[in-house]
């Protein structure tokens, strides 16, 4: 009679085991646990953004922090938010490599219960709606900034009628943070320029990759020869790096104004001799980063409600003031 006593407790036991086992529980209950899904992690923009999120997290309180890096792959991004949801991490930086994405991760997350903050790239339903909080910049303000910039360079150097001048905006049609920068950048030019020839106003998507930003100026430009000085602007720092190459690929970098979106790979150029690189608006990764994991902790410790937009400003650096500025 005992054996058989005995043999039931460990069945029962057993199948007590099995089901406990299923929860995916963390090792250690007080750990804070925070993780950084970021869409091109290996960027200088989102390894700052990382480092600014991470610092503050720990800061207050979390003992962890998991940076992960998309690779611009949905499905390296899809595993990577699997991955995390398994870990059952106490919150999530997000910032996806295709917005279509969006509904997929906010209901993942939704159901594993754990918070999120989209950063840069807002997580958004099909009308464009938010769907979950969002940090990052005030693009269509820095989007018109940088469009005023170049029309004024434009008509303080008298060339609004020079048939050699070309403007170029780099777009980034399908992601929603950035389309009101380079929206904001071409209202600027008409407005300040209304009898400048839209003939010579050009447009060229490309993905935000630097490589990718000077396959779309270059390709502009080598089918434009009659265009002798450009005036560019684009949607990431990025992408206007890659038009500064494309430019003294072509031999017009001389002639020609690129500015900057983001400001934290335009201080490498103005500390060289000679850049197409003359302006950018300088808004900062360490902001944005500090910010998004200060809301996301204070939402996970403390129930504060996480604002559904915060939006950070940013300043015109040059060569002769960035070092100011940016310090």
């Amino acid at each position: 009679m005992k054996k058989i006593i005995s043999l039931m407790f460990l069945v029962l036991v057993s199948i007590g085991l099995v089901s406990c086992g299923g929860k995916k529980e963390k090792v250690n209950s007080n750990e804070l646990v925070i993780a950084g899904i970021y869409k091109a992690g290996d960027q200088t923009w989102f390894i700052d953004e990382g480092k600014a999120a991470e610092k503050a997290a720990k800061e207050m309180g979390a003992t962890k922090f998991i940076y992960i890096d998309a690779q611009m792959n949905p499905d390296t991004y899809l595993s990577a938010l699997e991955n995390i949801i398994i870990q059952k991490v106490d919150g999530v930086l997000i910032c996806v490599p295709d917005q279509n994405l969006s509904q997929i991760t906010v209901s993942k997350l939704k159901e594993a219960g754990i918070p999120v903050i989209a950063v840069d790239d807002a997580l958004v339903d099909q009308q464009g709606e938010l769907i979950a909080p969002w940090v990052g910049i005030s693009s269509k303000k820095i989007g018109l900034s940088v469009g005023k910039w170049g029309a004024n360079y434009i008509k303080e150097n008298k060339l609004e009628n020079d048939e050699s001048v070309g403007v170029l905006i780099l777009t980034m049609d399908t992601v929603s943070s950035v389309v009101p920068r380079t929206d904001g950048e071409l209202e600027s030019i008409l407005e300040v320029l209304p009898d400048f020839s839209k003939d010579r106003i050009f447009k060229s998507d490309y993905n935000g990759e630097t490589d990718k930003g000077y396959n779309a100026a270059a390709a502009i430009i080598t089918a434009n020869p009659n265009i002798e000085k450009w005036i560019v602007m684009g949607g990431n720092e990025e992408g206007t790096i890659g038009a500064v190459r494309a430019l003294e690929q072509s031999g017009k970098d001389k002639e020609s104004v690129v500015i900057g979106m983001g400001g934290y790979l335009a201080i490498g150029e103005f500390e060289k001799e000679y850049s197409a690189m003359k302006v950018a608006p300088y808004f900062s990764a360490d902001e944005i980063g500090g910010e998004s994991a200060r809301l996301l902790i204070k939402n996970i410790k403390n129930g504060e409600e996480i604002p559904m937009k915060t939006a950070v400003d940013a300043f015109m650096i040059t060569k002769e003031n960035y070092k100011e500025v940016t310090k």
